[in-house]
C-alpha cells in the first residue's frame, strides 16, 4: 500500500528540497528550503544548508556567530502562517473548527468555495486523503494561481484527490452527492439553491463569514430556504499562557475574533424542518428588517 501523498516529507532526515523552520533562542521562527551548496544568512551569522542535509529532524544548528538554531519540519499550522498569500488565509484555530465541526473525514466528497491562498485547501486534503475528492472554487485567477503553488508546494507534489476551478461556485457547481460544502464568501447566501442540490441528505454546509451582518443573513437565508435544519453559530478565540517557574498567566496577545462558523445540515428532500420553539428577543425582528422572510410572516415564523 503506497504512502498518502505528502507523508514521506513528514518523517525521516532532511533532505534537499524539505522545508525547515529554525528557532531561535528567543522563539522567532524562520523557514527555508533545503539546497545543497547553499547557506543560510542572518545577523547572527551563516551556516551551511549541508549540515543539515542528512541531518535528522530536531537537530541544533550553530552559525558563525554561535548562536544556536533548532531545526524541525514546519507543522501545517506554522506552514499556512508563513506561506505567500493573495488573500488572507484561514486560520489555524477556524481550520482545527472546520474540520471538527463540519466532520470532514477520510474519503469525503468536499466542495469549497473561497480559496484564497490555499489555507483551508491544505487542511482539507490532508483530512480527506488521496481516496477522497475536494473541488474549490475561486472566483479569481491570480488567487487560484498562488494557491495552487502552496498547496503543491506543502505535499510534494500535485495532490489526487484535488480540483481547482476558476470561477463562481453558483455558476458552475456540477457535483452531486456531495458529502460536505464549505463556504469561505462575501454571500454565502447567494450559494444555498446549487449547495442544497449537491449535497447529499445529512450533508454539512459550513460558511465562514467575517461580520455580524454577514452571520445574521446567512443563518436568516438558510431558515428561509427549508432544505436545511436549524444551523448553528459560533466563533473561536485562542490566548496562549506565560509559563516561567510560578509565574504562570495568560500572554498579552491572543488571536480574538477572525471570523464567525456556521453550520447546518441538508434534510431529506420533501421534508419540511420542525418549528423552532423559541421565542425570539423583542426587537429581534424590527420595522427596518428585509432579510429573508419579510413581509411574509419572518418574524412570526421565529
Amino acid at each position: 500500500m503506497s504512502e498518502p501523498t505528502g507523508a514521506a516529507r513528514r518523517r525521516g532526515p532532511f533532505e534537499v528540497g524539505d522545508q525547515v523552520q529554525l528557532t531561535d533562542p528567543k522563539g522567532r521562527h524562520y523557514t527555508f528550503t533545503l539546497e545543497a551548496g547553499k547557506s543560510f544568512h542572518t545577523h547572527k551569522g551563516a551556516f551551511p544548508h549541508d549540515e543539515l542535509i542528512g541531518a535528522p529532524e530536531g537537530s541544533v544548528v550553530r552559525t558563525t556567530g554561535n548562536v544556536a538554531y533548532l531545526a524541525l519540519r514546519p507543522l501545517l499550522p506554522d506552514y499556512v502562517l508563513s506561506m505567500p498569500r493573495g488573500a488572507a488565509v484561514v486560520y489555524p484555530k477556524d481550520a482545527g473548527q472546520i474540520l471538527a465541526m463540519a466532520d470532514i473525514f477520510p474519503g469525503a466528497r468536499v466542495v469549497e468555495a473561497g480559496v484564497g491562498s490555499g489555507s483551508l485547501s491544505t487542511f482539507l486534503l490532508r483530512a480527506i486523503g488521496d481516496q477522497g475528492m475536494l473541488h474549490s472554487y475561486e472566483r479569481r485567477a491570480d488567487f487560484a494561481e498562488i494557491a495552487a503553488e502552496n498547496v503543491r508546494r506543502y505535499f510534494g507534489a500535485e495532490h489526487p484527490a484535488w480540483r481547482l476551478t476558476v470561477g463562481d461556485l453558483q455558476d458552475n457547481l456540477s457535483d452531486t452527492e456531495v458529502d460536505r460544502v464549505i463556504l469561505d464568501m462575501l454571500a454565502p447566501w447567494e450559494c444555498l439553491e446549487a449547495v442544497s442540490k449537491a449535497l447529499v441528505p445529512g450533508g454539512i454546509v459550513c460558511c465562514y463569514v467575517a461580520t455580524t451582518t454577514q452571520l445574521a443573513r446567512t443563518v436568516e437565508a438558510i431558515r428561509e430556504h427549508g432544505t436545511f435544519n436549524e444551523p448553528t453559530a459560533w466563533e473561536t478565540m485562542l490566548r496562549t499562557w506565560h509559563v516561567e517557574g510560578l509565574a504562570v498567566r495568560p500572554d498579552h496577545r491572543m488571536v480574538g475574533h477572525t471570523g464567525f462558523l456556521l453550520t447546518a445540515r441538508r434534510l431529506a428532500d420533501g421534508v419540511e424542518p420542525p418549528l423552532r420553539r423559541r421565542r425570539p428577543a423583542k426587537g429581534a425582528y424590527g420595522e427596518d428588517y428585509t432579510g429573508p422572510g419579510s413581509g411574509s410572516g419572518g418574524a412570526a415564523r421565529a
